[in-house]
């Protein structure tokens, strides 16, 4: 199901509480509140809000670090895992990075590689890698958000979709046994599918930690992703439903599991 941009609207509205009255996003947004309603009703199906009286919520809602605090969670296996990505992309690959903080070291594990074209909706991975070692780097359109730097919106989806690249490169919020990779945000998800359709193979690069985490939004099914870079195995029900779904598993310490 499409989402509108109302519905985006709505989930923006929500991603700040975590909950909202019908009658105040009616009127922050300037319409009836059975539109909203109906809108409502399309995100429940999708499984990202429940409605409770008078009033939506976010599903598995909980409120998220800024970047800069997220960059200083577990920045050891981090940095392990993004050196673990860019070994395995060589000099002169074409490849997508998200927003997330994993990807941020990513592109700091990538400053040695050689003319590399990147593509990006994050200014931290843009001005990492931008006008060194011959990089061509391509920055998404869009107001950058306050807090992380990133570009969001029907600009940035229909700029990534003019590209073909070698990798996605992505990062996710949890990962999850029954629902697999997920965000707090559902711009960032649609980002995250826009990319994985436009490239030859997509890399989770997921630090343990994620590992049972809760969030609302569901980026893409497990099928979608080639591989998951991680510094730990995950939990056997999350690894069967990897192995079902032919996600190679590489720790960042050198083995796989296939």
């Amino acid at each position: 199901m499409q989402t509108t941009q109302r519905e985006v609207d709505i989930l923006r509205i929500l991603n700040d509480t975590g909950s909202g009255r019908i009658i105040d996003i009616s009127r922050r947004l300037n319409v009836t509140e059975e539109t909203i309603r109906r809108n409502v009703r399309r995100l429940e199906a999708q499984g990202v809000v429940t409605k409770v009286h008078g009033g939506v919520q976010l599903k598995d809602w909980s409120p998220e670090a800024t970047f800069a605090q997220r960059l200083t969670e577990n920045p050891d296996a981090k940095r392990k895992i993004a050196r673990k990505v860019a070994a395995m992309v060589g000099n002169g690959a074409s490849l997508f990075l998200d927003v997330g903080t994993t990807t941020a070291y990513v592109a700091q594990a990538l400053r040695s590689h050689q003319n590399l074209m990147v593509v990006t909706n994050s200014l931290s991975v843009a001005q990492t890698l931008a006008m060194i070692n011959g990089n061509r780097v391509f920055m998404a359109g869009g107001e950058l958000r306050s807090h992380d730097g990133g570009a969001f919106g029907a600009e940035a989806l229909a700029f990534v979709g003019q590209f073909r690249v070698s990798f996605a490169i992505l990062s996710a919020a949890a990962l999850t046994a029954d629902a697999g990779f997920l965000l707090h945000d559902l711009r960032e998800a649609e980002f995250s599918r826009e990319i994985i359709r436009c490239a030859e193979r997509s890399m989770m690069a997921v630090d343990a930690t994620k590992f049972g985490r809760s969030a609302p939004i569901r980026i893409a099914g497990p099928e979608t992703i080639d591989t998951l870079i991680t510094d730990a195995m995950p939990p056997p029900a999350t690894a069967q439903m990897l192995t079902a779904a032919d996600v190679k598993v590489v720790l960042a310490d050198g083995s796989a599991d296939t």
